[in-house]
């Protein structure tokens, strides 16, 4: 009987993660815009041939994208939440995890471009 306790409990998981996904792309214009970005690089691998390896590098760099910024999203809400006045902590908060976005996307733009400028020129 645990083991199927178990196995309902990551289904169940992985229902809560699905839906945790689809509330970020329905509500957050910052990943509804990183998804159309993703989408097209993804066309852009289809139409150039990249290899295994760059698949999977730029799947890495899209994940990466997507869940540091599902992660800055969420800082940002439960600091929000927390202290809905202008406090000089949070902001250093939401600042920091907004800049973790941003070496992430600067590092899968640098992914893009060691992958595309060769295949393009």
């Amino acid at each position: 009987m645990p083991r199927k306790s178990f196995v309902r409990n990551r289904i169940r998981g992985i229902g809560i993660a699905f839906r945790g996904a689809f509330l970020l792309v329905k509500t957050e214009s910052s990943i509804q815009i990183q998804v159309v970005i993703a989408a097209l690089v993804t066309a852009a691998g289809f139409y150039f041939e990249i290899t295994a390896i760059e698949w999977i590098l730029q799947i890495l760099a899209i994940a990466l994208v997507l869940g540091v910024e599902g992660l800055n999203t969420a800082i940002e809400k439960m600091s929000d939440y927390t202290q809905p006045e202008f406090d000089d902590k949070i902001g250093f908060i939401k600042d920091v995890s907004a800049g973790a976005v941003m070496w992430v996307s600067m590092a899968a733009v640098i992914v893009g471009l060691i992958i595309y400028i060769p295949k393009i020129f």
